[in-house]
């Protein structure tokens, strides 16, 4: 298919967006699909009222593997400034992407990309396991505030059971907890797992992942698959004495591996709501959790490895007890997939999702590994075709998460420039968990416009007296409408910048260098917390002395579905 004329507007866009003068914002953070060029340089297409509005609450995150050095570091021993310019390098491909979350591994085996008391440096950052980076640094504040900085939210992914990814225990760190407690853990298939069945064990992973969540700013926990190991023939999974020893309600096997990891499950939940209300819990389990054949809840699907049976997950009872805010199921099949079809999955789980987030886990990198079995992965248009079935249950779906950033990196058969040309030419707030926090900021007490020939720029000063809850503002959207424009702020096309203040209180300042010269504006700056709760807006016009006005209109976070009368400028 020859490329289009707006392909060759949009690549003119993003060049002339790298320029350093392309935008003038102090103190402010302006995502590339957020940027003002892409209202203006799209000009009516971006902005087009006759056609659909893209979602304007949805997830666009990407995971971040450390293990083996997967995506990152991509060595092992290098200088801090090194692995910290890498990092920026994958964000950068996030960002122009349009994405606004990461999911980045801090614990693959047990081990830590992280100062830690209680397990050893890893060995896929340093080199060696327990080897301390070089000056001492510590990555993980500057993985969080580099996350911040580019507009995304930062999970920490750890591996709970995981302990090595071999059966080779002479280059362990004397710290680490396989060599000062050898009796937690079993060995599988030529690796050691920690035995969930111990309540020492359950009391360890809890005592780090906290230690995670107390000491650094992060915005999520994040596990994977990984429970229990996926049975591999002619293995044996020994865990008899833990099984005859901690089994009060008389469980059989399958129905106490179940229970152990539930209870771990249910207790980190605890643990981190009492600690940080707004550190989100989530999951990403692989994608069939039961077969229709053999459950009558399943899914009318073929899997080899349901994770209830298999991993014994049961991830569908963590989402109807609340034990968890969002699910990520690895739905790596195709559209195509006869035995577990893509849209099959996507309709399971929206059933099953018990009134919490549902994002998708997508296999980017399977569109340069297709197999014999599964041809559609040679087709350009799967992915998109995927996250266009996710968005055809806009009130069930809200988000997406690839695997994995070097994939994002790569741009196979061109899906990242899918994603940053079409899908996710318009920004998108991550979705608001009510559960958690339905309480938004109040707005700025004051916004100001400055007009000139070069810039209209704006200026605001936040409220310094916190919500009810304690919140203040985490960052601004700052909307740009034109004189005759339907005024909604449920477009996302409308939005120029999202903003975040060097410092919480401080006045904050963008200029939108975008701006035509003589033609008449109105906009809408609203403050948001970081659980992404959106004010009431304030609006200003570019024109004339008419005053700043705070709009008498319903929170911009109400229902989707609730009635609100589109204003014209």
């Amino acid at each position: 298919m020859r490329p289009s004329v707006l392909f060759y507007w949009l690549v003119l866009s993003a060049f002339l967006l790298s320029c350093p003068a392309a935008l003038q914002a102090q103190a402010a953070l302006a995502l590339p699909s957020l940027r003002p060029t892409s209202a203006d340089v799209l000009g009516e297409d971006l902005a087009d009222a006759d056609a659909p509005a893209p979602p304007k609450r949805e997830l666009r995150a990407f995971w971040i593997a450390t293990v083996a050095n997967i995506d990152w570091p991509t060595q092992r021993g290098m200088a801090p400034e090194v692995y910290r310019r890498e990092y920026r390098r994958l964000l950068d491909a996030g960002q122009r992407a349009g994405l606004n979350a990461v999911f980045v591994q801090i614990r693959p085996v047990s081990d830590a990309f992280y100062k830690s008391d209680l397990e050893p440096w890893s060995k896929y950052l340093t080199g060696r396991q327990g080897k301390a980076p070089i000056e001492g640094d510590d990555p993980l504040p500057f993985l969080i505030s580099e996350a911040h900085r580019h507009g995304m939210e930062f999970h920490a992914w750890f591996n709970p059971y995981r302990a090595t990814m071999d059966s080779v225990t002479r280059t362990l760190a004397p710290n680490h907890p396989l060599r000062q407690h050898p009796q937690w853990f079993f060995k599988y298939a030529k690796q050691y797992l920690y035995n969930p069945g111990l309540p020492e064990v359950r009391t360890h992973i809890k005592r780090v992942i906290m230690d995670v969540v107390r000491r650094y700013d992060i915005d999520g926990v994040h596990f994977d698959d990984y429970f229990y190991p996926y049975p591999e023939p002619g293995q044996v999974l020994h865990d008899e004495q833990a099984f005859a020893t901690y089994n009060p309600d008389n469980l059989n096997l399958a129905d106490w591996r179940r229970q152990n990891v539930n209870t771990l499950i249910h207790d980190l939940h605890d643990s981190i709501q009492a600690a940080k209300r707004w550190v989100k819990f989530g999951i990403s389990p692989f994608g069939v959790w039961m077969n229709k054949s053999a459950h009558p809840d399943g899914s009318d699907t073929r899997a080899g490895q349901p994770s209830y049976s298999n991993l014994y997950a049961d991830s569908r009872l963590w989402l109807r007890e609340g034990w968890i805010d969002y699910i990520v199921p690895q739905l790596y099949w195709s559209t195509k997939f006869k035995l577990v079809p893509y849209a099959t999955m996507v309709e399971w789980w929206t059933r099953n999702r018990f009134d919490r987030h549902l994002y998708i886990g997508h296999g980017m990198y399977r569109m340069r590994e297709s197999t014999r079995s599964d041809t559609a992965w040679r087709n350009p248009r799967e992915l998109p075709t995927q996250v266009r079935i996710n968005r055809s249950y806009p009130d069930d779906v809200q988000g997406s998460v690839y695997f994995s950033a070097n994939s994002l990196l790569n741009n196979p058969l061109h899906t990242t420039d899918s994603l940053r040309l079409d899908l996710y030419r318009a920004p998108a707030l991550v979705p608001t968990m009510p559960w958690l926090d339905s309480l938004a900021p109040r707005p700025v007490r004051e916004l100001v416009l400055n007009r000139t020939r070069a810039a209209a720029t704006l200026t605001w000063v936040p409220d310094p007296v916190p919500a009810a809850d304690g919140d203040l503002a985490a960052y601004y959207v700052l909307y740009r409408f034109e004189r005759g424009q339907v005024m909604s702020p449920a477009d996302p096309r409308h939005i120029l910048a999202v903003v975040r203040p060097t410092g919480l209180g401080q006045p904050a300042t963008f200029a939108d260098t975008t701006a035509r010269f003589g033609t008449a504006y109105s906009y809408f700056l609203t403050a948001v917390d970081r659980l992404h709760n959106e004010s009431v807006p304030l609006r200003v016009f570019s024109e004339g002395k008419l005053p700043v006005e705070v709009l008498a209109a319903a929170p911009i976070n109400m229902p989707a579905k609730a009635h609100r009368p589109p204003l014209v400028v």
